[in-house]
C-alpha cells in the first residue's frame, strides 16, 4: 500500500489546504468504512484513491444528513445539503472539507459532476423511503438511488472510451440490484426493529410474513422466512451472475478491485442463502478466511497489472 503523502502525489494534488481536505475524508472512511477502504488502498491505482475516498465520503455523508426524522425534515436536510453542494460545484467557495475534496476530484474527473446529480436528484427516494409494497417499487428505488450512488464511485475507473457505454451501465445495475437485496437480506432483523424492511409486502404476505411477526420470530416464522430467503437469493443470482461482465470491462489496472466486489458480493449471497430464516435473529456474514482470501489474491494480481512507482 502507497503511503498516503505518495498517493497525494501520484493524484496531483499538491496544495496544502486541499492535502488536508483530502486527509481528513480519508480519516473519516477509513474510521466508518474500514473494509472498503482498505480495498480501495490495496486495489485500485493510487492516483485513483483521493477522488473515489471523497465520493464514498460524500455519498455517506448525504445518507447520514437524510436518514433521520420526519420526512419533512429529512426533505428539507437534502435541499440544504444539495444547495451546498451544488453552489461548491458552480464555483462558489466551499468551507466544507468534504466539499472542498469533492469538487477537486470533480475537476480532475468531470465525469463526477453529473453522477453527483444524478445521485442529488434520486435522493429522493431515500428521503421518501418507508419500505416496498411491490417489486416495482423495489426496482424504481435500485434505478433512482442505488445505481446513482454506485455510479459516483464507478465512474472513477477512468474506463476510456470503450465502446460498451451503455452495456457497461446495464451490468452495474445488475450488480447494485443484486447488492441491494442482499443488503436487504441482511439488515432484515434490524430493520424489523426499526418498523420497514427492504424486501416487498407482497412477497412477504405471500408467505405469511409481516413486519410485526419478523421482531419477535418463532420457529414457524422462521421456516416461512426461510423460504423467502431462497426465493429472494434466487433473484439476486442472475444479476451478480450478470454483472461478472464488468470486469473484462474495464481497464487492467482497476480489474483487481471489481473482481474483488464481485466475489465478495458471491460471499455475501452464499452466506444469507445459508442463513435463511436466521435471518430474523440477525444479519450473516461471510467467513474471515474466505474474505481475506479474495483480498490476497486481488492484490497479488495488481502487481502484474499495475508499474511499480517510485517512492
Amino acid at each position: 500500500m502507497p503511503t498516503w503523502t505518495r498517493t497525494l502525489r501520484e493524484a496531483g494534488i499538491t496544495e496544502p489546504d486541499l492535502r488536508t481536505a483530502y486527509g481528513r475524508q480519508r480519516t473519516f472512511v477509513r474510521r466508518f468504512k474500514t473494509a472498503e477502504y482498505l480495498t480501495v488502498r490495496l486495489l485500485l491505482p493510487a492516483r485513483l484513491h483521493p477522488p473515489v475516498i471523497a465520493a464514498v465520503a460524500f455519498m455517506h455523508e448525504t445518507d447520514e444528513r437524510i436518514d433521520t426524522g420526519t420526512r419533512e425534515a429529512r426533505g428539507a436536510a437534502l435541499k440544504s445539503w444539495a444547495s451546498a453542494t451544488r453552489s461548491a460545484l458552480d464555483g462558489s467557495t466551499a468551507t466544507d472539507a468534504l466539499l472542498r475534496a469533492l469538487v477537486d476530484a470533480a475537476d480532475r474527473h468531470p465525469q463526477l459532476r453529473r453522477c453527483v446529480e444524478d445521485f442529488l436528484r434520486g435522493a429522493r427516494h431515500e428521503v421518501d423511503y418507508t419500505g416496498f409494497d411491490t417489486e416495482d417499487e423495489l426496482q424504481s428505488y435500485v434505478d433512482g438511488y442505488s445505481l446513482p450512488a454506485f455510479m459516483l464511485l464507478v465512474c472513477l475507473l477512468e474506463r476510456g472510451d470503450t465502446g460498451e457505454g451503455e452495456v457497461f451501465v446495464k451490468r452495474c445495475r445488475d450488480l447494485i440490484e443484486a447488492m441491494q437485496r442482499i443488503d436487504f437480506l441482511d439488515d432484515l432483523a434490524e430493520d424489523a426493529g426499526e418498523g420497514q424492511v427492504g424486501i416487498p409486502g407482497k412477497d412477504l404476505e405471500r408467505h405469511g410474513l409481516s413486519v410485526e411477526v419478523l421482531r419477535s420470530p418463532t420457529d414457524a416464522v422462521r421456516e416461512r422466512l426461510g423460504r423467502l430467503v431462497a426465493e429472494q437469493a434466487e433473484l439476486a443470482r442472475p444479476r451478480l451472475s450478470a454483472s461478472g461482465e464488468l470486469a473484462d470491462m474495464v481497464p487492467p489496472g482497476t480489474r483487481p478491485f471489481i473482481t474483488a466486489l464481485l466475489q465478495v458480493q458471491e460471499l455475501r449471497l452464499d452466506a444469507v442463502s445459508r442463513k435463511g430464516g436466521g435471518l430474523a435473529d440477525g444479519g450473516a456474514r461471510p467467513s474471515v478466511p474466505a474474505l481475506l482470501g479474495v483480498l490476497a489474491r486481488q492484490y497479488t494480481a495488481t502487481r502484474w497489472t499495475r508499474p511499480r512507482a517510485s517512492r
